[in-house]
């Protein structure tokens, strides 16, 4: 390249790139979160089969988590990054809350350790 001539600034993620990095962080999260509430409710057949059961998750919840971002960042982020930027962080945030909620603590384990079936760890001003 010629001094003083305009090309590329720096190497730039791609859709695919920002969707698997941020979906893995996002399924990683998810699945501590999950395996915390499961631990602290006493729900499932032992620390062993839950340990399965969410290394099994994982990477559907990384693919789930992916999907979203890429589509995002394809479509809105080409001409606005900023917006694409926030939707993608509105869709990360509902669906870590949903699947932690809906995975993590489930309406058909009743359990005395967890009453309503969230964790006491749980704050309070985001609903379960």
């Amino acid at each position: 390249m010629e001094a003083g001539s305009a090309g590329p600034s720096g190497p730039r993620l791609t859709g695919v790139g920002v969707g698997v990095i941020l979906g893995g962080v996002t399924a990683v999260v998810s699945v501590t979160a999950i395996g915390r509430a499961w631990a602290t409710c006493d729900t499932g057949n032992g620390a062993a089969a839950n340990a399965m059961t969410l290394l099994f998750l994982t990477p559907l919840l990384w693919i789930a988590a992916a999907v979203p971002w890429i589509a995002v960042r394809n479509t809105l982020g080409r001409r606005h990054r900023k917006s694409a930027r926030a939707a993608g962080l509105v869709l990360t945030l509902c669906l870590a809350w949903y699947l932690v909620t809906w995975l993590g603590m489930p309406d058909s384990y009743p359990d005395p350790l967890c009453p309503g079936n969230v964790p006491p760890w749980w704050p309070g001003f985001i609903p379960a």
